[in-house]
């Protein structure tokens, strides 16, 4: 068989979107790099493998930080295998809240779509307030020696306001100058990854592999608070999985940019599911390194929150070798988020793009000028600083990121469970085949199993936010959604009453790209 030349594979693009019933509107300009790099960005072992690595290490220790990341990145990688097949049959910038829509039903989808805009925006809102965090303490405070230890909320909010308008011009832009950072910023995270782990055991007074898999019960005081006290050494080790579950998230970031990547039936399920693997190699490899590096674990424990700041800060190495990591890991936090804004304002677009938001007709508008839904970028940027500014609830949500979005993800895979072979006949290049059911069957169970760590203390507030949604989602569907919402073209006849749609959106746009 010849091999495709760019144009053709383009043509075969479009024709794909084109008969899911959506127009070829934002640029495809993403290789398969620049699509895995959009998911290995938002995952950044950077952002939640050092902000949250107390969360493992303050509960049950080494034992709960190292093989709780392994559990819960095999977790990861079976969730992600499930949505790469769903995306290579159905690339589109709707994702998950598309697949949930065709495999499960209107309803389904658009509650999936909800639940993976929440987690998507706070996932924003958490990394943009670890990158103020991180800047004053790592660059202001370690570097050029500034006391920011009386700034306040104000501070914080202008500063928040500052990084994600910076990220919303970055996008505004296009496809072009985003997809050239976000490549940059997959090498960077290895770069700096790599170098913090070295560091990390060149400091280490000696290598006590040992110590890896001891259990110590860091809870309540011991670990500075981070977890209440318990006695349970099962939940503790639940507890901590939040760790490399908040890390290892954001991979539908490949599925959420299917329509700016060529090639999307086979680069996104690569984009998924690579990004999955090489977040969990190089992020265990560097909590092996924290522990092995501590002087004393019990005493690291003592730091709750600021266990890895201190760490860092005493390193035995030069001033000028810290500053390159200081820089570079503050760098890829804001091109973490970065990434975090295209992702969700793609989201926001094709959800708009089907009727799903108020202000569809103004969130779905692609920019002719910089083929990119500029209304839906900066919405996606204004939510995500207006949930930082709640501090209780922005707390709460935080935490709660990964239980959102691991839900939104669990949805259409479930929906998948119970359509496969039947509604659902038509498959993408990577099929899962045998594995199919028994992986989707695993992430359903996996995804309660969060709801339940996500509620228990110290995040049950989580709870009462949890159940208020969803309660507010069925007043909202059965009251006005269910009657005006319309959802994506399915069946034969309505991706057929859009054909006029499609070559007046494309021909609005110019050049499909």
């Amino acid at each position: 068989m010849a091999k495709q030349t760019d144009q053709q594979i383009l043509a075969a693009d479009a024709e794909t979107l084109h008969k899911m019933g959506y127009a070829q509107e934002l640029s495809r300009r993403m290789n398969g790099f620049s699509n895995f790099a959009v998911a290995f960005s938002i995952i950044c072992i950077l952002a939640g493998g050092i902000t949250s690595f107390q969360v493992g290490y303050c509960t049950g220790g080494a034992f709960t930080a190292i093989i709780g990341w392994i559990v819960g990145s095999v977790f990861a990688l079976i969730v992600g295998l499930s949505m790469a097949q769903i995306a290579s049959a159905y690339p589109t910038a709707g994702g998950l809240y598309h697949w949930s829509s065709i495999l499960g039903g209107r309803a389904w989808g658009w509650v999936t779509a909800w639940f993976n805009m929440l987690g998507l925006i706070f996932v924003i809102a958490s990394v943009n307030v670890g990158v103020y965090n991180l800047f004053i303490g790592l660059i202001l405070g370690n570097i050029f020696g500034i006391d920011t230890s009386k700034w306040g909320p104000l501070h914080q909010d202008l500063a928040v306001l500052l990084i994600t308008g910076a990220q919303g011009l970055f996008n505004h832009f296009g496809i072009r100058t985003t997809t050239k950072l976000i490549d940059f910023s997959g090498y960077l995270i290895l770069v700096i990854a790599v170098l913090l782990t070295a560091t990390m055991l060149f400091s280490a007074p000696h290598l006590d592999f040992a110590r890896l898999d001891v259990f110590q019960n860091f809870s309540g005081a011991p670990g500075g608070s981070v977890v209440p006290q318990a006695g349970s050494p099962f939940y503790l080790f639940l507890l901590a999985l939040l760790y490399p579950l908040y890390t290892i998230t954001g991979f539908d970031g490949s599925a959420h940019t299917s329509e700016e990547t060529v090639d999307a039936r086979r680069n996104v399920p690569r984009g998924i599911i690579n990004s999955i693997i090489w977040s969990a190699v190089f992020g265990l490899a560097m909590a092996c390194s924290f522990i092995l590096a501590m002087p004393d674990p019990v005493k690291a424990a003592a730091d709750g929150g600021n266990v890895i700041l201190n760490l860092m800060a005493a390193l035995p190495v030069p001033n000028g070798l810290k500053d390159v990591l200081y820089v570079g890991i503050v760098l890829a936090n804001f091109l973490c988020a970065l990434a975090g804004v295209t992702s969700t304002s793609r989201m926001v677009y094709a959800f708009s793009r089907d009727g799903g938001l108020p202000g569809s007709k103004y969130l779905k508008h692609v920019s002719k000028a910089h083929r990119s839904p500029v209304a839906a970028i900066w919405v996606t940027a204004a939510l995500s600083v207006a949930a930082t500014l709640y501090s209780p609830a922005f707390a709460a949500l935080a935490a709660g990121c990964a239980m959102f979005l691991y839900i939104s993800y669990a949805m259409p895979i479930a929906a998948g469970l119970f359509a496969e072979g039947k509604t659902w006949t038509e498959f993408g290049p990577f099929k899962l085949g045998a594995l199919s059911k028994p992986l989707a069957f695993i992430t359903i169970l996996g995804g309660l199993a969060i709801i339940y760590i996500g509620t228990r203390p110290p995040n049950d507030i989580l709870d009462s936010y949890f159940i208020g949604l969803l309660i507010l989602l069925a007043i909202i569907w059965f009251t006005v959604a269910r009657t005006r919402f319309p959802g994506p073209p399915i069946g034969a006849a309505a991706v057929a009453a859009r054909r006029g749609e499609i070559a007046a959106e494309e021909a609005a746009v110019g050049e499909v790209l």
